[in-house]
């Protein structure tokens, strides 16, 4: 699934918030939709399923961190829920890298 094609079949009860502006908040939401793929790989494997359960919860978290923070109401409030975005994101990397072994494109992401 490329980008654009995602982008389009997003509902339009999403794209029509204000939060549908921030670039980071739509990446998020279309690596959680390709971490689903593989996640489900590595699920496969019962030695990887833990691995796998914490890489989804890693991916969900980046989206839904942009998205309380951008709900704050105060610019500090907002800066601390981007900084657990971050830190989410950093945590699906470390958690990818962890499951390199059950998916065999991963080289491209760590690239």
């Amino acid at each position: 699934m490329d980008y654009a094609a995602w982008e389009k079949s997003v509902p339009e009860a999403i794209t029509r918030d204000p939060l549908w502006r921030l670039e980071a908040y739509r990446l998020a939401l279309f690596s959680a939709d390709l971490g689903w793929h593989d996640v489900t790989k590595v699920m496969s494997d019962r030695r990887t399923r833990s691995l796998a359960d914490q890489l989804y919860r890693a991916l969900g978290g980046i989206g839904s961190q942009i998205a309380e923070g951008y709900s704050r109401g105060t610019g500090r409030d907002r800066a601390r829920f981007y900084e657990y975005a971050l830190g989410s994101t950093r945590e699906s990397r470390d958690w990818y890298y962890k499951a390199r072994h059950s998916l065999a494109s991963l080289s491209l992401l760590i690239a």
